[in-house]
């Protein structure tokens, strides 16, 4: 029987493009709602929370699209690593957004935040284990 790392490793390595990846998939739908919660804001948040919340939920998956296309193991699990601490911020942006009443349920992009950052974990681990 195939241990877990093994059927994972073989399941990452059937994937063509960072398109099949979930966290790339997932990511997507936290952009997407990162973009409706900030197209609520005021004004003149546009140049501050609004824009920052968009450009760490883009680099979110962008850094996943990047990490997928790194040929060694390592420069993937770093790229991956970049992705997850945008996830963070995103989240942390969020938590400020509702302090500042700016939006008053962040809860389906915090459980996206929460869902992204364990599917990184999990290709993180993958590259450190195939490293």
């Amino acid at each position: 029987m195939l241990e877990y790392w093994e059927v994972w490793c073989t399941i990452i390595h059937l994937m063509k493009t960072f398109e099949d990846l979930d966290a790339w998939k997932m990511g997507m739908d936290l952009v997407e709602e990162i973009y409706k919660i900030t197209s609520q804001f005021p004004p003149e948040e546009r140049y501050g929370l609004t824009q920052q919340m968009r450009r760490a939920s883009t680099s979110v998956v962008a850094n996943i699209g990047e990490g997928f296309g790194r040929y060694t193991f390592p420069d993937k699990a770093h790229k991956y690593t970049i992705a997850r601490g945008e996830c963070i911020e995103v989240r942390a942006f969020l938590l400020i957004a509702m302090r500042l009443g700016f939006v008053k349920d962040a809860k389906t992009a915090i459980e996206l935040t929460n869902t992204v950052g364990r599917l990184l974990n999990g290709l993180i681990q993958s590259c450190k284990r195939r490293s």
